[in-house]
């Protein structure tokens, strides 16, 4: 990541856009601005940037098309959606189309700029770990079909390489690091997310759903991470699947 993180605003309205925008730039990050959907991956194909914050309704493609477009060829690429507050199922598919994060409109500068900083500095930590090779906890976890390797941030299933995301990897990592520990959704978006605002526990839900879809060999029948009811999710390792949650 730069010293300066490069951020990519993705909004149609102009006086939203120069508001926020403005905000970006006076917390010290560098900020560029497009209206459109296709202005977006114009945007992205010229400089990848380390975050997007991407409006849902664009004109000309919409802002969940941009998000599958650059979830397939950037996986890593952070995804902050902006959605209005009555769109609670726009908020759904975003999620479960690549996005990594959500924000309902109106709100607060003071909590964009919150977020923002969380999910970078999460990138950060994700590369310091990437060049850490004497960190002890960067130990490889073997979990029956799957191999997480913490450094190299690579889950294989039979030896083929998973594409997941930041928070999917962190979130899976999370889980397999703690087996047998129940999570609720808040604990979960605390330590992995780095949030503590109510009202967010669809966003580990759908993460939840959309990780067992990658990882498990029967995302219907999950048996690695397994609902906890009432409380939250549990990573199961194989020898104790045979276990009742």
């Amino acid at each position: 990541m730069p010293a300066i993180p490069d951020i990519l605003l993705v909004e149609d309205d102009e006086e939203l856009s120069s508001v926020v925008s403005n905000r970006l730039r006076e917390s010290g990050y560098a900020v560029r601005t497009a209206f459109t959907g296709p202005e977006a991956l114009e945007c992205v194909a010229d400089s990848v940037p380390d975050l997007v914050l991407l409006d849902i309704m664009l004109p000309e493609m919409d802002g969940l098309e941009v998000c599958r477009r650059l979830r397939a060829d950037h996986p890593l690429l952070y995804i902050m959606m902006l959605t209005a507050r009555a769109e609670e199922m726009d908020r759904v598919v975003g999620l479960e189309v690549g996005a990594d994060d959500y924000l309902t409109k109106p709100f607060s500068l003071s909590e964009m700029i919150a977020r923002v900083r969380s999910a970078l500095r999460r990138l950060r930590l994700t590369e310091e770990a990437m060049g850490n090779v004497e960190d002890a906890s960067q130990d490889v976890i073997q979990a029956g079909h799957l191999v997480i390797d913490p450094m190299k941030r690579i889950v294989t299933s039979n030896g083929d390489e998973l594409a997941l995301t930041v928070l999917e990897f962190d979130l899976l990592l999370y889980l397999a690091r703690h087996p047998e520990r129940p999570f609720t959704r808040m604990q979960l978006l605390g330590d992995v997310w780095d949030l503590h605002y109510e009202g967010y526990d669809r966003t580990v839900d759908s993460h939840v759903q959309r990780l067992r879809s990658k990882v498990e060999p029967d995302p219907g029948n999950p048996t690695l991470i397994r609902t906890v009811w009432g409380v939250g999710y549990k990573f199961v390792m194989p020898e104790s699947v045979g276990d009742t949650a």
